[in-house]
């Protein structure tokens, strides 16, 4: 790259020069260094709005950064970061007790937080985005997140649809409900206290209940 520092102190060739000088680092690398890329959105529905707290605003613009950063590769159309109004809370207590209890001390705590919007975005890519974020979550920043999603007007029709596929599964669910297994299990807890094994760990094969 431009400015390497050659091991060696004599000058080198001027065509040598020209080609470390023509080195660049790659474009992965390059975008580091730049603004986060961005996706136009088509209609601007929005589909989810993400808040980011931290009482360090390098912490928060960082993983502000980070996250418009995997929006871009997720290819959803984001907006931000907005700042939005800090919250501010403060405290006084007293140092000590009894006498000394005009002798107060006061405490401040500012929160920063950061508003980035998802629009056009697909409900199971916009999850797949937040399942991302909280997965390299970043140290001393929360994240809040409201999700929207949008249905046709026969949504009545469809959920109806989707209760009969799964109706066979919560039925055979349902008979087995209070129990693990089905109703041959009854027949092996027999045959299980019937069989010698289990008669002679009572003691030589006494049955049960005798001395």
């Amino acid at each position: 790259a431009a400015g390497v520092t050659l091991p060696y102190p004599s000058q080198p060739d001027p065509q040598l020069r020209e080609k470390l000088d023509a080195l660049r680092l790659p474009r992965a690398v390059q975008a580091l260094y730049l603004r986060p890329l961005r996706r136009t959105p088509q209609y601007g529905v929005p589909s989810c709005d993400l808040q980011l707290r931290s009482y360090s605003v390098r912490n928060v613009e960082f993983f502000a950064d980070f996250a418009l950063r995997a929006a871009y590769y997720l290819h959803l159309p984001a907006k931000g970061p907005v700042p939005l109004p800090r919250l501010i809370e403060r405290w006084t207590v007293p140092r000590s007790n009894f006498v000394h209890k005009k002798s107060q001390e006061n405490f401040e705590r500012i929160t920063l937080r950061r508003l980035i919007q998802i629009q056009d975005g697909h409900p199971e890519t916009v999850q797949l985005w937040l399942a991302f974020l909280q997965k390299h979550a970043y140290y001393g920043v929360g994240m809040k997140a409201n999700v929207w999603e949008y249905e046709g007007l026969d949504v009545g029709k469809q959920m109806d649809e989707r209760l009969e596929r799964v109706k066979p599964a919560l039925n055979e669910r349902w008979t087995r409900f209070g129990r693990r297994r089905n109703l041959a299990t009854e027949a092996k807890v027999v045959d299980m206290i019937n069989s010698d094994v289990f008669k002679s760990a009572g003691g030589k094969g006494a049955p049960l209940g005798s001395a």
